[in-house]
């Protein structure tokens, strides 16, 4: 019986920490119990010592635990928003330095997407994206740069031209612009933020942790941003309280750091 939740999450605590406590019970029970059945497991601790003791097994939770659904320009309109107003205010306040942090980027299409849409702004040789993710797998999918059809759909034909090369029924993303990437593995909910960001993009993630795990992550990203720094969050999600949190809303998606 899939039963004494509260010992299967110290247990992954322990073996990943990864805390469980941060995402809404129901549903993650659901999709662990889904996991649990398909491996012939019958009880959380009999999947809990399949998982210390096969790593293509561990590998495969850790996957399935995050959420991976991922597509170039993701929302064109956003995107658009981001290339004709936001990147030129932060190029004219901060200069062509920017700091930018693609936080849960799963399998890159964010951060590449970043370095592509600012390439129109500056020299390509000066981007530089942090893009970073809990999940081991999908940052070594997002080094090696390999697209469906589907992913790329929303890119803009010229940039399409110009950064990816066909691969049989794939696309390949140029090295110019995985250069101007560097990967990290990270865990929202544990690890230390980047310091002095100029914008923080994290899109389609929070909406599956709790409330106060949402305001916490919210905070630290404030904490992150530079004054006038922005924040750039999905179009799942919103912030009933930005103001409290010390965010103005710039538009619908983006929020501007102010002081609290």
């Amino acid at each position: 019986m899939f039963d004494n939740y509260e010992k299967f999450k110290k247990d992954i605590y322990a073996l990943t920490t990864i805390d469980l406590n941060a995402y809404k019970e129901k549903q993650m029970r659901r999709r662990l119990d889904s996991l649990a059945s398909k491996n012939h497991m019958s009880s959380y601790d009999a999947y809990v010592d399949l998982l210390k003791t096969d790593s293509i097994k561990f590998d495969e939770f850790i996957n399935f635990l995050t959420i991976n659904v991922s597509e170039f320009y993701r929302n064109p309109e956003q995107w658009d928003f981001l290339d004709q107003e936001v990147f030129p205010m932060l190029l004219k306040q901060f200069g062509n330095n920017l700091k930018i942090w693609s936080a849960a980027c799963s399998t890159g299409d964010e951060p590449y997407s970043l370095v592509m849409a600012l390439s129109r702004h500056i020299p390509i040789n000066q981007i530089q994206v942090i893009a970073t993710d809990i999940d081991k797998q999908v940052l070594e999918k997002a080094k090696v740069g390999l697209y469906n059809h589907k992913s790329i759909a929303g890119v803009p034909e010229d940039l399409k031209k110009k950064y990816f090369t066909p691969i049989g029924s794939s696309f390949k993303i140029s090295d110019q612009i995985k250069q101007r990437v560097r990967f990290e593995q990270h865990n929202l909910l544990r690890d230390e933020y980047p310091k002095d960001c100029h914008l923080i993009v994290c899109r389609n993630v929070v909406i599956y942790f709790t409330e106060e795990a949402k305001n916490e992550i919210y905070q630290r990203f404030h904490q992150s941003l530079v004054k006038d720094g922005m924040l750039f969050i999905g179009s799942t999600e919103q912030i009933i309280n930005y103001r409290e949190l010390g965010y103005k809303r710039n538009q619908s998606f983006f929020f501007q750091k102010t002081e609290l």
